[in-house]
């Protein structure tokens, strides 16, 4: 495996921002810088995963981030972690950006996601109430290099097909697939012109018709049966799933502790009306934060109540509510997740955001990287917030968006090697698509080459780190068995 020399330099804090001016250079100019940078730090060296002896504690470091969570759900996201090697991943953003910040990089910027493992892909109903397919999880979006989001998603693959009980031939083409289809993408997206990038977006239909003819009967019916559920994951679902009617309204219904309504979180002295206009000035702020014709949407819905939800897995324990609102009568729900948005896992080693709102981060990076957005996501900034003991006057961030708008992810532990190349191959061409968006695209295509050489470095960079991955899975295992952390499992 190739070792890192001293021409393939690793990141400095506040050294990775997004570059306008190479709008300014002619498309040859920008090629050019592409292979000045591949002279720099040569395509084989993205092979390299080789920890330094001080390498920080994974462990240690996720126990940090457990420090501004919620006391009480933070043993329900260690017990998630534990399931296998894949949800620890899922949940190991951080230890994983301390790694990655000491690999080589070309020092091409583009808006990285931060965490785009292949379960932070999926699909969504755009405004147009097209079925579309694409990152959806931008917790960690920050302008970065583009190399780590393809490692993160690489390295994913590689650990989800361990756990898919594939051979390592197997893994490796999945692997190498998808770095190959980053790197075709970004060629392609690199000829195209401005506006042509902007509009590209996989829609799910022309994405059906092009996979048809790879896809086994068994397989087809599969797909066809996620595209009919995805459709029918709305605001009318959910009130049937989380609701129930109590004086005539719809009430969220109490499961502690994953979902909490927030009469039960009010301390005994607190009342419950007093709350609920508070809840409402906090929804006009977030209202401020969208385009005026969604704002004059929004206007139309009435809050009705509010409850903390937990979700996923390395977001557990940050603060996240659903909003129950209703719009001409109790049929017209409208459910928004109101979702803690911290620092960035990215912004200790590449700087901090330009938004002092980490909310507002998420959102731009979102807007940024996406093909289109949800129509309510917004930000907001609160200064006094229920923590599930008390009201606590710390200021946090938050961004807003809808439950559930034709939300649908794959689910990856059934696909087998055709079905997780072709899923991964999707997921390259959708990840240069979002860096093609904000990043120098011609600069990076002609750093990538024609070849593979890239696609076969990744390969080994992804066996190498799911081999770190395993390790690190093993102690958080021993850490929860000598009394270092304590999880819950089975939530």
């Amino acid at each position: 495996m190739p070792a890192q020399t001293a021409e393939a330099p690793v990141p400095a804090p506040g050294r990775f921002q997004l570059d306008t001016s190479v709008n300014l250079l002619t498309p040859a100019e920008r090629a050019a810088r592409g292979k000045e940078a591949r002279a720099r730090v040569p395509r084989d060296s993205h092979a390299m995963f080789d920890p330094p002896s001080d390498r920080q504690d994974p462990i240690g470091l996720l126990e940090e981030q457990a420090r501004t969570r919620v006391p009480e759900l933070v043993p329900v996201r260690w017990g998630r972690m534990m399931v296998s090697p894949f949800t620890y991943y899922r949940g190991a953003a951080l230890p994983m950006a301390a790694d990655l910040a000491t690999t080589p990089v070309s020092g091409l910027a583009v808006q990285a996601c931060g965490d785009a493992h292949l379960s932070n892909f999926g699909l969504f109903g755009s405004a147009e109430r097209r079925l579309m397919f694409d990152v959806n999880d931008f917790d960690e979006t920050l302008p970065g290099p583009w190399e780590w989001d393809v490692k993160r998603l690489a390295a994913s693959l590689e650990v989800a097909a361990r756990d898919n009980g594939l051979t390592a031939k197997q893994r490796r083409e999945v692997v190498v697939a998808s770095a190959a289809r980053y790197r075709q993408a970004m060629r392609e997206f690199a000829a195209m012109t401005n506006l042509d990038v902007w509009y590209a977006h996989a829609d799910i239909t022309e994405l059906r018709a092009q996979f048809d003819s790879r896809l086994r009967e068994r397989q087809r019916r599969e797909l066809d049966k996620g595209l009919a559920k995805a459709r029918t994951r709305d605001s009318m679902q959910q009130l049937a799933k989380l609701t129930t009617m109590a004086g005539g309204r719809p009430r969220i219904i109490s499961d502690p502790p994953l979902l909490v309504p927030v009469g039960e979180l009010l301390p005994a002295q607190r009342d419950r009306a007093n709350l609920e206009e508070e809840l409402k000035g906090l929804i006009a702020g977030y209202q401020r934060t969208l385009e005026t014709d969604r704002r004059y949407l929004l206007e139309q819905f009435e809050f009705c109540d509010m409850a903390r939800k937990v979700v996923g897995v390395g977001s557990v324990g940050t603060r996240c509510w659903i909003v129950l609102m209703l719009g001409r009568d109790s049929s017209d729900p409208l459910f928004l997740q109101v979702k803690e948005a911290e620092r960035s896992v990215l912004s200790r080693f590449v700087g901090a955001s330009r938004y002092a709102n980490q909310g507002q981060r998420v959102v731009a990076g979102q807007r940024l990287m996406q093909a289109a957005s949800d129509i309510f996501l917004g930000w907001q900034r609160v200064k006094a917030e229920l923590d599930g003991r008390a009201i606590e006057g710390r200021t946090r961030d938050f961004y807003v968006r809808q439950l559930r708008d034709w939300k649908f992810s794959v689910e990856i532990q059934f696909l087998r090697p055709e079905g997780l190349q072709l899923y991964g191959a999707l997921c390259g061409w959708t990840l240069a698509r979002a860096h093609a968006r904000s990043g120098d695209r011609i600069a990076i295509a002609s750093y990538l080459g024609g070849s593979d050489v890239f696609d076969r470095a990744i390969g080994r960079f992804a066996s190498a780190y799911a081999d770190q991955n395993e390790r690190d899975y093993h102690a958080l295992v021993e850490a929860a068995k000598s009394g270092r952390i304590t999880a819950e499992h089975g939530l």
